[in-house]
């Protein structure tokens, strides 16, 4: 099954390449809609993924629950969602089929993106756990499959469900069943859920969006623990190029978490080409991609890793706050008046409170530096279509530095998409730096 499901993601990711939507994200813009919209589902299904073992003595992941069932799907539809029901449990356990029953596990949250050939993508956010029980078992995953992208809040659901699965799976669905006939609320609202849980009585379970919906599923702070300033400034300027990242770490959490907050920096513009945050065992060949690729990998499988037939990549340890392989040329690739003003921001110390919006700041003023005057070279036509002079953009920066800096990104493929959605309208610019899509 390993083999065929990995031929499936590789054959999505050629597809997706070659319109320019690998992985997690899309054309900017294209689905800000989809992911944070109220009123819709909070998702589409739980399913719980648990080991069976198989003829040959290993334990392979399989869904063992689903809710609710899918039905009434055109057969086109039914096929692929087949494909992608078969797909999670490699994601729920990228580490392999080397599993034995244990008698303590800590809990772990973390995600996963699933992009369809159509370039849709859904979320998987999952909560791996030692059911309650006597003696050793086998770990299971509760998965979430949502096209919403908020961490923070799915994390809160995961900690009801987990909460219910140590008492009975049987209580379990009242409370996604009246999550699911709630609406996702809009940002900087709250949803009350009324849950019953034996011996407990009726509970509220008040769930809230954050106010500012492109960092509801970021948290910065898993990257500055775990990186210097100066080591997240090199990594984003081989992200903001395009080039090809490996992220490195034992926990799937970490891994998530980290890529997240990586692609985040990004903002107001969307990566968009291979992101994929955990890399299950069966798919390490993705790092052989020449395209650009943006993954996350279990330390267990760094000498594999190294041993594939790379191109040049940034290999990035977030065990041990290193950077294992690079190009070589990351430190001049930002203009160091703007490179120093990043870090000054980043090395300052700030509330857990603050820290999303402080360091999303910092690096939104990066890009408004730079290429902020962006509205001001979109020549409009009678049509209403607009046609960017990009010559003149790269000429009216003043700074030699941040001319040689934006001349190679103009070429990159988020910058393309971003200025494809001015042109079609003529936005603000002030307001179009808050309408541009954010990845999950």
């Amino acid at each position: 099954m390993a083999a065929s499901i990995g031929d499936f993601f590789r054959r999505s990711l050629r597809r997706s390449a070659r319109r320019g939507e690998c992985g997690a994200s899309g054309k900017a813009g294209d689905r800000s809609s989809v992911l944070y919209s109220a009123g819709q589902f909070f998702f589409e299904y739980l399913v719980v993924v648990s080991l069976k073992k198989t003829l040959e003595g290993h334990y392979e992941p399989k869904i063992s629950y689903q809710f609710p069932k899918r039905e009434n799907l055109l057969k086109g539809q039914k096929e692929e969602e087949e494909r992608l029901l078969k797909a999670i449990p490699l994601f729920c356990f990228p580490d392999g089929n080397n599993w034995a029953p244990v008698a303590e596990f800590p809990s772990e949250t973390f995600s996963f993106v699933l992009t369809n050939v159509d370039g849709s993508r859904k979320i998987g956010y999952c909560r791996r756990l030692l059911p309650a029980g006597r003696g050793t078992r086998l770990p299971e995953v509760f998965c979430i499959i949502s096209c919403l992208g908020c961490f923070g809040l799915f994390s809160k659901i995961l900690d009801e469900v987990e909460k219910r699965r140590q008492i009975s799976m049987a209580v379990i669905y009242p409370f996604m069943q009246g999550l699911r006939e709630s609406p996702f609320p809009a940002p900087g609202k709250t949803v009350t859920i009324k849950s019953f849980i034996p011996e407990s009585g009726t509970e509220l379970i008040e769930l809230t969006r954050p106010v500012d919906a492109h960092l509801e599923h970021v948290e910065f702070q898993a990257l500055l623990q775990r990186l210097s300033p100066q080591l997240i400034l090199h990594i984003f300027a081989s992200a903001v190029l395009e080039r090809r990242l490996i992220f490195l770490a034992e926990e799937l959490s970490v891994l998530s978490q980290c890529i997240h907050a990586v692609a985040a920096l990004l903002y107001p513009f969307t990566w968009a080409h291979t992101y994929i945050p955990v890399v299950p065992e069966c798919l390490l060949d993705t790092v052989c991609c020449p395209t650009p690729f943006m993954v996350g990998i279990q330390m267990r499988h760094l000498e594999r890793v190294l041993d594939q037939p790379m191109e040049e990549a940034l290999l990035v340890d977030l065990c041990k706050g290193k950077i294992l392989q690079a190009v070589g040329d990351e430190e001049e690739i930002l203009p160091i008046k703007l490179q120093n003003e990043v870090l000054m921001s980043l090395s300052r110390h700030h509330t857990s409170e603050q820290v999303n919006a402080l360091v999303s700041e910092a690096f939104v003023q990066f890009f408004v530096r730079t290429v902020g005057h962006y509205a001001a070279h979109i020549k409009w036509g009678r049509s209403g279509r607009g046609a960017f002079q990009e010559r003149a953009f790269c000429k009216a920066l003043a700074s030699k530095t941040s001319r040689r800096f934006v001349k190679k990104f103009v070429k990159t493929n988020m910058f393309s998409l971003f200025i494809e959605e001015a042109e079609k309208s003529r936005i603000p610019q002030e307001g179009k730096w808050l309408c541009v899509s954010f990845p999950p």
